[in-house]
């Protein structure tokens, strides 16, 4: 999600998304949550760090909750690293409105903060 709302602010931007241990697929929830707000990661898939230590970042910015405490130590050429933690709605339980509804919760926290990242540190880029 935060891939999707980092493209959706500049499409300009080069912008990707790995995980240590990345699911199989984007979660369902999570595209339909986007949807709604008309930002499509339907055609995005899960990818592992693995595939990006050779090349070069201003940013890596780690997401989950655990990740700034748990993540090993990335070996990429990276300029800055920040951690922006959220609540992994993956690991929700309850009704699928009860799960939706943490999709949405994380999907809008995650609007607010990428959104002020990219307006506090890269709206002045070029």
């Amino acid at each position: 999600m935060a891939e999707g709302f980092l493209r959706s602010l500049d499409k300009g931007l080069d912008v990707v998304s790995a995980g240590t241990e990345p699911g199989e697929h984007v979660h369902p929830f999570a595209i339909n949550a986007m949807k709604e707000i008309n930002i499509d990661i339907g055609k995005n898939y899960p990818k592992t760090v693995d595939g990006f230590l050779f090349e070069n970042f201003d940013y890596l910015i780690t997401v989950c909750g655990g990740a700034k405490e748990n993540c090993p130590v990335f070996l990429g050429n990276v300029k800055n690293t920040i951690h922006i933690g959220f609540d992994d709605p993956a690991e929700a339980l309850g009704t699928d409105e009860e799960i939706k509804s943490e999709f949405i919760r994380i999907r809008d926290e995650i609007g607010r903060d990428f959104t002020k990242f990219y307006n506090e540190h890269l709206t002045n880029r070029k």
